[in-house]
């Protein structure tokens, strides 16, 4: 009996489906502090945007942000005194799109405190690049019909 349970412990540790060994490590390298330093767009211009149905993008840059991967969880804040100020929390995914590319889509719905959505409204952004220092968020929207593509570049405060 005790033989049959090893086996079964075995074989299911081995054929589990568990979370990619890229996303763990994505989890690890995002846990912390960060800030948005700038946002870009991928077409020159004057733009009125409004990031995740909350504030403007002049809002946004400068705004500090803080991931808690064990339980997904985070927030950021708006420090600009122009704007909307204060903590704004939301969960968060990091979702492997293809493996031999490295392409990850990063999803993020903004909650309360108690982590609860009253619209139940979340964004997919593509995870372009993240390591020990940067990040860059891409998600593309339409502008007149054609993709537009914003940037959000990061820079890690501390773990």
């Amino acid at each position: 009996m005790k033989k049959f349970l090893i086996m079964a412990v075995i074989a299911a540790t081995t054929f589990s489906c568990g979370t990619p060994k890229t996303v763990q490590e994505s989890r690890k390298v995002i846990k912390g502090y960060w800030s948005l330093n700038n946002i870009s767009y991928d077409a020159s211009g004057t733009f009125n945007v409004t990031l995740f149905n909350d504030t403007s993008v002049e809002c946004f840059e400068g705004s500090t942000w803080r991931f808690i991967p064990n339980n997904n969880t985070g927030n950021y804040n708006i420090e600009n005194s122009n704007c909307p100020t204060g903590e704004r929390n939301f969960i968060f995914t990091i979702q492997e799109i293809d493996p031999a590319t490295g392409l990850y889509d990063f999803l993020l719905k903004p909650t309360n405190a108690k982590g609860k959505s009253d619209t139940n409204a979340g964004y997919r952004l593509r995870l372009a690049q993240l390591n020990e220092s940067s990040m860059r968020w891409e998600q593309t929207v339409s502008l007149d019909g054609k993709p537009f593509k914003i940037n959000m570049n990061f820079s890690k405060i501390q773990e």
